[in-house]
């Protein structure tokens, strides 16, 4: 049979629509890509109905058979052998008459990937390798692909593996725009220079969308244009309430083909909800229609360009490079009695002290929002807040919008956490969400200050964040935590917040560690407010010691209180000389609201100066 590329030349052809929507129709729902050796007969039969719809072309069932993905259902010593039977089961289906693509999906999407791009190029060239050895396919489809940086460096690794066309489709959040808010255009440039045949979009949109985003898109001379919208958008199954469906629209469907046909695709297919239904409305609406020559542009309306508001007053990072610097921390109340801690806020205030620091949830114990305590409190205090937010609590759409909610109130300091798992809280059985990690949550915070949402569309205006990241030097190798410091930098943090140091040599460590970084680091000083809390951070909170003679000191006037709290201020003291021999930041963390302690420290760091 003719090559695809020759056949895209003069024809518009039609793909195959969801594997996944059939196989779950049919109950089969755990790791769809091992049914190729478990259910053959139901992955064939699925690649078969695709053909009698009218597919031109199929792809393989192998969109998650990389290895760390299969690994999540315990079949990654398999990873060769569910590629390969994928492959060699849709060109049992397609005979000779009907193209075959080896099909690849991206490892980063909406939520966090825990590996970093050359992990995730490796496994990716593992699988393809995989494919090709077979030598019964077409090509390779590269689908699903929300992160351009990923696209990218899969295609500079495969284009050298095979002659065979590579067909890349991003998907997108939004109309026309990549996650960090670039042109598809300019992508889809890059991907072409780098070798891709094919280029266009799959997934996440319905066709509505996909024909407002194909219209911005020129007809390359050197690729042609793909495109596999999902059926609709997704709806909640009111019958379930847990699993989410889409319209039977397969009429609409096909109407929609010839429009994305119109603006200049060549590969017209469906993704998530399409079913041979769908495909077959295609291959009836485009009946025999030849691809478009030319076409004009209807680039998406510019919005009028905007300068980043310049902040006034200085921030932490600022004042802490000129002179010593004192953030103090206040966990939000667990109840609605907050005249201890409103008492606690305005003695903080007045003490002089460059920031306060709301707790977001600390150690997944439910307190009262630090956004709304600021906020009620904002017009009694003049010292700034310097707001916790943690990864555990929010989900993407919770993180973005409550940053929105913390621009506009004008809160500009954030400490960007993952969070406790909430397993240590008063709650153990809620759900922890972690979409992303504290690194993916300053991007996004630092994708903000330029204007742009996480999906890459306008806000209209850039917020300006300063962000402070944590760093726990409490671990048993500090020298060998300069990759995650580092990392943290990459992503865009501003400073450095640490954990609690209770040894005077963690301090001179850190140091020595952070000597060569601009970033500025805050270090946290925690004082002990009896010998059984010094027992319990020395014997059951992870990475923190307390050095034996200062247990002992407390352990023999463990009785007297007033005597254990003069012992222990004396030692947070001794760490915080230690600590400005080196840095110019302290962070001053508040035990039980004891505030008071608090202060004598900060009176102390103060009478230095």
């Amino acid at each position: 049979m003719a090559q695809l590329l020759e056949r895209l030349k003069n024809e518009i052809l039609v793909a195959d629509g969801a594997m996944g929507t059939l196989l779950y129709s049919n109950g089969l729902d755990n790791c769809y890509e091992a049914y190729n050796l478990s259910h053959p007969a139901d992955i064939k039969k699925i690649h078969l109905a695709y053909i009698e719809a009218g597919a031109d072309i199929i792809q393989t069932n192998t969109y998650g058979a990389k290895r760390h993905k299969l690994k999540n259902y315990g079949f990654d010593d398999q990873v060769k052998e569910i590629n390969q039977a994928g492959a060699r089961l849709a060109r049992e289906a397609a005979g000779d008459k009907t193209f075959v693509l080896g099909t690849i999906g991206a490892s980063r999407g909406i939520r966090q990937c825990d590996l970093d791009l050359e992990e995730i190029v490796r496994e990716t060239v593992e699988q393809a390798q995989f494919l090709l050895e077979t030598g019964v396919l077409d090509g390779l489809l590269l689908e699903t692909y929300y992160d351009a940086e990923e696209l990218l460096a899969v295609v500079k690794a495969l284009r050298p593996l095979t002659e065979l066309p590579l067909i890349t489709n991003l998907s997108l959040q939004e109309v026309g725009l990549t996650g960090t808010g670039q042109s598809l255009v300019d992508i889809f440039s890059q991907l072409i220079m780098l070798g891709a045949d094919v280029v266009g979009l799959n997934c996440h949109l319905g066709p509505y969308h996909m024909i407002q985003s194909f219209k911005q898109i020129p007809l390359f001379a050197q690729s042609y244009l793909a495109v596999y919208p999902n059926a609709s958008l997704p709806a909640l199954d009111t019958a379930t309430d847990s699993t989410y469906q889409f319209s039977s629209n397969a009429d609409y469907f096909g109407q929609s083909a010839r429009l994305l046909a119109a603006e200049g695709a060549r590969i017209i297919g469906g993704c998530c909800g399409t079913t041979p239904a769908h495909i077959r409305a295609v291959k009836r609406a485009l009946g025999g229609l030849k691809p478009v020559q030319e076409k004009y542009l209807t680039p998406l309306a510019k919005e009028a360009d905007f300068l980043r508001q310049v902040k006034t007053g200085e921030t932490l990072v600022d004042k802490v490079k000129r002179e010593v610097t004192i953030v103090a921390e206040l966990d939000p109340p667990k109840n609605l009695e907050i005249a201890k801690f409103k008492e606690g806020v305005k003695a903080l205030d007045t003490s002089g002290v460059a920031a306060i620091t709301l707790s977001d949830n600390s150690l997944a114990h439910t307190r009262i929002c630090n956004l709304s305590l600021a906020s009620l409190l904002r017009d009694e205090i003049s010292t700034p807040f310097l707001l916790h937010l943690t990864c555990r609590d929010h989900n993407m759409i919770g993180l973005q919008s409550r940053l929105l909610g913390m621009d506009l109130l004008g809160f500009d300091h954030i400490l960007a956490v993952t969070g406790d798992p909430s397993k240590l809280g008063d709650f153990p059985g809620a759900t922890s969400v972690y979409d992303v990690t504290s690194f993916k949550l300053i991007q996004l915070i630092k994708q903000l200050n330029q204007g742009k949402s996480y999906s890459g569309a306008s806000l209209k205006k850039a917020t300006s964040f300063t962000v402070a990241a944590a760093f726990n030097p409490n671990v048993p190798n500090l020298a060998r935590s300069g990759r995650l410091i580092e990392k943290k930098i990459t992503s865009g943090a501003d400073c450095f917040i640490t954990q609690p140091i209770f040894e005077g040599e963690t301090i001179k460590q850190l140091a020595d560690l952070s000597e060569s970084y601009e970033q500025p680091f805050f270090i946290g000083i925690l004082p002990i407010t009896s010998y059984n809390n010094a027992l319990f951070l020395h014997n059951e909170v992870p990475g923190i010691k307390l050095s034996e003679a200062f247990l002992e000191k407390l352990a023999r006037v463990k009785d007297d209180k007033s005597k254990c709290q003069e012992i222990a201020l004396a030692e947070s003291k001794k760490l915080i000389d230690q600590a400005l021999t080196y840095f110019k930041g302290i962070y001053l963390i508040t035990p039980f609201m004891q505030y008071d302690l608090v202060l004598q420290l900060v009176d102390y760091i103060k009478a230095k100066q």
